[in-house]
């Protein structure tokens, strides 16, 4: 098997090691020459993922069509940012059989489209797959075992992302529901970003279990609004990484979140933003957005909103769990 990955950041690394275990040929696209020539040199990226190298026989290059040509699979793991960009190019170099799985998690911004929505309008393929679950990078290459949710409603890109991902300590259990899907991998970061306002603010494991909860109900309204499957969130794209972006100090949604409940000041916020990539920070503008347009109430994003965007107190959240119908 042929696969080509879009992103040479850590997450894209990890599924690249996946994907070398399970003796797949593969070759990684990098936009940035100086990326590709360090990725060469060094295979690997020691601030990203300190100790992991990539196998010498991944390709490493710039060319869009160089990286899809002749790829049974092309794994898209970029901001989201960036997708519309990137489909732009692959829709010149690929046909309608073309298998599209999507690592990527957010919406875009200026559209609010989730990010199948974005390859979907680009690209002439149904083979679209979203993969989705708790597994930071680091555990990944570690060969911890891990759970992933592959949602798609194309049996042969089902068939295509099992193969090439199953293995000792890969799991994936597939879904329908990809609207669902995206949409917990999306709303989990802007939850991390209250549940680490929350150990910002000193509070109790037994108040963040308390907002993880109360966040689960949240998501199912939410993901009803735009006519997914309520049950997505008990997956492993749901419950499972909601759970590990919200309790782990490894996410940068939940550190950041963390800063703003230690009422850390603007100037310190602004310069993390700068610096690191924080998903929920952009996610929340745009889901916030989506739901206003849809005139759905969803209070607990509409508070996040006011605290990170507004500069309210954060310690409302304690207030608004207690208080919460």
């Amino acid at each position: 098997m042929k696969v080509g990955i879009f992103g040479t950041g850590a997450y894209g690394m990890a599924l690249a090691s996946i994907l070398s275990e399970n003796k797949v040929n593969i070759t990684m696209w990098t936009k940035f020459e100086d990326e590709k020539e360090a990725l060469i040199k060094n295979r690997g990226n020691q601030k990203l993922l300190p100790g992991f190298l990539l196998d010498d026989n991944i390709e490493v290059v710039t060319s869009v069509e160089e990286c899809a040509r002749d790829k049974d699979l092309l794994i898209i793991a970029i901001p989201a940012a960036f997708v519309a960009d990137l489909c732009m190019e692959l829709a010149k170099v690929t046909n309608k059989d073309v298998n599209i799985c999507i690592a990527s998690k957010g919406i875009e911004q200026k559209s609010g489209l989730f990010v199948h929505q974005i390859v979907g309008n680009h690209l002439d393929t149904e083979n679209i797959a979203v993969i989705s679950g708790p597994s930071f990078a680091v555990d990944v290459v570690t060969k911890k075992p891990i759970g992933l949710t592959l949602a798609t409603t194309s049996i042969n890109a089902k068939n295509v992302v099992n193969k090439a991902f199953r293995n000792d300590y890969v799991k994936l259990r597939h879904t329908y529901d990809v609207t669902g899907t995206e949409i917990c991998g999306s709303i989990k970061n802007v939850i991390a970003l209250a549940s680490g306002m929350l150990d910002g603010l000193k509070a109790s494991d037994s108040t963040r279990a308390m907002f993880i909860t109360e966040s689960i109900h949240d998501i199912e309204e939410i993901i009803d609004a735009f006519d997914g499957d309520r049950r997505t969130v008990l997956s492993f794209a749901g419950f499972g990484d909601l759970l590990l972006t919200c309790t782990s100090t490894s996410s940068r949604n939940f550190s950041y979140g963390k800063l703003v409940g230690e009422k850390t000041k603007k100037e310190e916020l602004d310069e993390y933003i700068k610096n690191t990539t924080v998903e929920g920070y952009y996610t929340l503008e745009s889901i916030y957005q989506l739901l206003n347009d849809k005139n759905v109430s969803i209070p607990i994003i509409d508070l996040i909103y006011r605290i990170i965007k507004n500069g309210d107190n954060p310690e409302e959240l304690l207030t608004f769990l207690v208080t919460k119908v």
